[in-house]
């Protein structure tokens, strides 16, 4: 059964495209049975490909994000996803806001899965970083996917 799981930050043009497109190759080249997604929690950027400066990080590192395409979280992405993946305390709360009533899908912080120390992923877009925020969200989608192989999610 396939896994299904969303990565989301605020305009879904930095962080959540990032670890959309490193967790996309990771899946494929793990042979997961894992689809991803990303969104953004304001819909400012919708329709449009990621940040510039965050695709010219992520192919010097080997990743392609050139076909993904901004989108706004929603409500009826609970239903969607089996996991809800937040890039910072703020879309962890404005994603909880948005939990339809009944509904169990878990939503967590995307660091906490992973080897990095901190809880949050810095947002490149006003203070820059991007290779680092690429090398931070690549390290942490490889802890992700050794967990989902681990509760044989994939």
């Amino acid at each position: 059964m396939t896994h299904r799981i969303y990565f989301v930050c605020l305009g879904n043009i930095c962080r959540s495209p990032t670890a959309h497109g490193i967790m996309e190759r990771i899946v494929q080249d793990r042979g997961l049975d894992v689809e991803v997604e990303g969104a953004g929690t304001g819909g400012w950027h919708v329709g449009d490909p990621p940040d510039r400066r965050m695709q010219a990080a992520a192919r010097a590192a080997g990743y392609d994000l050139s076909h993904l395409r901004s989108q706004k979280f929603s409500p009826a992405d609970f239903a969607r996803f089996d996991a809800i993946y937040a890039m910072d305390r703020a879309n962890l709360r404005d994603i909880e806001a948005q939990r339809p009533e009944g509904s169990t899908t878990p939503v967590s912080l995307f660091l906490s899965h992973g080897p990095s120390g901190r809880d949050e992923v810095p947002d490149p877009y006003y203070d820059g970083g991007f290779a680092a925020v690429v090398k931070m969200v690549e390290q942490t989608c490889e802890a992700l996917a050794d967990e989902i192989e681990a509760h044989g999610r994939g």
